[in-house]
This record gives structure tokens, sequence and C-alpha cells, in this order.
């Protein structure tokens, strides 16, 4: 009898979670989704990001552009390839930029990605391939037919952004939001005491992008150096997650390995993907606002500063230059949470989006 009431009690239990997905899917239906536009130069978070926005109901992808960065513009290209083609969808890569605007381009980061950007795991050779467009000119095109619907998610450099709006006076104003992964207000930087790898690797083109008129979002070192990913999140990932868990833990490892003080505190560092976060839940984040601008040359190249407080805004590299939304600091606990939901491919609850999407 015993076992009987233990089966039926597993049979509900298994009745609502089939309901309450199968709700979840109708309300998720309901809601309008939000174009974008991801660019990255896939490296190890960055294919941590590109996984997480992949499995998000709410995004409608409408490309991805890859930049140089963690790997050359070449590697970064099939690594947004091999990423695309494990989510069976069927989004455009377009190949961007392959050096910076002015200075000269450091060698990829193999010593903290792996020769190949993804931890050396030597992934299978993508299918497909990238479209004969550059990135700059497909940004540009796509503004232009969907004017104030796009946003732009930056992982990288960002060199497509800037040679977009060179080319094109309007496309900053035909953009909605750009939400960044860059930049360090209050911490010191991860490349020099004041500078972080994505601004300082092209810091003409980061300049460029915050004195553009649109509304921009940093998200950067003040935030993702205050959460982690660790192995015990990453093995339940792997075992649940049928799509990304094989990759998302095979690719971490190498982290794991160059980093292993970082693991015995919990994990490492979580920098891309605390931009796609943010653009999902930023009531997640307390956020400072004000102008940006980036030091273009001498020892403190690419290092951000936001001034603070009217009597900064007058200065003349802040003058009537747009404010900044910057993120700079983070309910960890809650985010961390947050996360490895995305990452599981657990979707958040209809009205978290609809929240989201009014602020």
């Amino acid at each position: 009898m015993g076992k009987v009431h233990t089966i039926q009690a597993c049979v509900q239990k298994m009745l609502l979670v089939m309901l309450v997905v199968l709700v979840s899917h109708q309300a998720w239906s309901a809601v309008e989704k939000r174009k974008l536009i991801i660019d990255s130069d896939p490296g190890i978070d960055d294919a941590l990001a590109l996984t997480l926005a992949l499995q998000y109901p709410g995004f409608d992808i409408i490309g991805i552009t890859t930049t140089f960065g963690h790997a050359d513009i070449e590697q970064a290209s099939q690594n947004a390839l091999r990423i695309v083609e494990l989510s069976g969808q069927p989004i455009p890569v377009y190949k961007g930029a392959g050096k910076p605007l002015v200075v000269v381009a450091d060698a990829p980061t193999d010593l903290v990605h792996g020769q190949d950007g993804l931890g050396n795991t030597h992934q299978p050779i993508p299918t497909g391939q990238v479209e004969s467009k550059p990135a700059a000119q497909f940004l540009v095109d796509i503004a232009r037919e969907f004017p104030g619907e796009i946003t732009l998610v930056a992982l990288g450099r960002l060199t497509n952004l800037a040679q977009a709006i060179r080319q094109d006076p309007n496309f900053a104003k035909n953009i909605q939001q750009v939400v960044l992964a860059g930049g360090a207000l209050h911490i010191p930087g991860n490349v020099s005491p004041v500078a972080e790898a994505n601004i300082a690797g092209d810091p003409h083109a980061a300049d460029i992008v915050f004195t553009a008129p649109w509304q921009v979002s940093m998200v950067g070192l003040d935030v993702s150096t205050k959460v982690r990913v660790g192995d015990k999140m990453l093995t339940r990932i792997k075992a649940r997650n049928q799509r990304f868990g094989e990759f998302v833990y095979a690719t971490t490892r190498y982290y794991a390995g160059i980093y292993p003080q970082q693991q015995s505190k919990g994990g490492f560092y979580v920098y891309a993907p605390s931009a796609m976060v943010y653009l999902i839940e930023p009531e997640l984040f307390k956020i400072q606002q004000g102008p940006v601008r980036v030091v273009t040359e001498g020892i403190a190249i690419g290092q951000t500063i936001m001034a603070a407080g009217d009597n900064q805004t007058v200065l003349s590299p802040w003058k009537g230059q747009p404010m900044v939304t910057a993120a700079v600091d983070i309910d960890k606990a809650r985010f961390e949470k947050y996360l490895e939901t995305l990452l599981l491919g657990e979707w958040p609850l209809v009205s978290d989006l609809k929240r989201s999407k009014t602020k």
C-alpha cells in the first residue's frame, strides 16, 4: 500500500512539473521578445554569456558579430559559429574588426582562454560559415531596418560599434540601448592599475562609444569581480543542461586550472555573463550615473573616468557628453542563483522579463 502511495505521489509531482512548464511556455510566448545583437570575442566567459542568451526565451537574437580579443578574429568567429551550432538556432554570425582603431593590437590572451579561446577543448569545426557582410555594415543596416528596437550587448572590444558610428552618423540614434561588459570605476583594473581589458584593448573605440548619443550601460569590474562561478554550480549545469552542459563544463576546466586561488575562494570571476544578467534583471545591481571618458594615451590608457556631480560634468572633457549608467555593486547571492538558473536553461518567471523591460 505504501508503494502505491509513493508511486501516486511521484506521478502527481511529475504532472505538476509538466503543468508548470506548459504554463511557462504559454506565458513566455505572449511576451514581446527583445531584439538583440551580441558583439563578442568568444573566449570562455563570452561563451558562457552566449549560451545563457541563446537559451533565454525573452531574447530574439538577430545576429552575432565578432571581434578580436580573447582570440584572433578568425578563431573568435569560428567559436561563435560553434556555439550557435550547439544551440540549434539559425542565427547569422558576422565577422568584425581584427585590430583596434589606433593602438597596436595585443596578442590574444592564450594564457587565460587557451590557444583556441575555449580552454583548449578543440571543438569540432562548425559546419556553418560567417556571413559575407562585415560586422559594422550589418550593424548599420539592421539598425536602419529596426530603428529604436535593437539592444546591443558588447562583450569584448568596442571596435565594431565605433566603426558603425563612423559609417553612419545616425547609427547610435537608431539603437535602443547598449549594454557593455567592461570598464572599472572604483576598483583597480585587470590589465593595469586603472584599466580593464576590453576598454584598454581599443581605448579610442571605447571613447567613441561612451560619447555617442545613445543609452549606454557599463557592467565592469566593479561588479564582475564580486561574483563567482564554482565547480559545484558547473557540475549541476553539466548534469542537467542537455544541450550546453558538457560544453560549459569542458570549456571552464581551463579557467579552473589557471585560477586555482580563485577556485579555492568559490570559483572564477564572472565577466561577460554579468552584462547579460544585467540586461535581464537590472534590479540585482546598484548603479551610478554620469558622463564617461576613456584615457587614450599615456600611463593610464584605457582608464574609464566618470564625472561625479554637477561640478565635474561642466569640466571640458565631460561637458555636454551623454550620461552613462554604470553598475557599481551587486546582490551577490541573488545574482549567483539567477545566473545558475539561466545557465541551466531554466527560465525565470515571465514577470521578471516584463519588469525588466519597463526599466
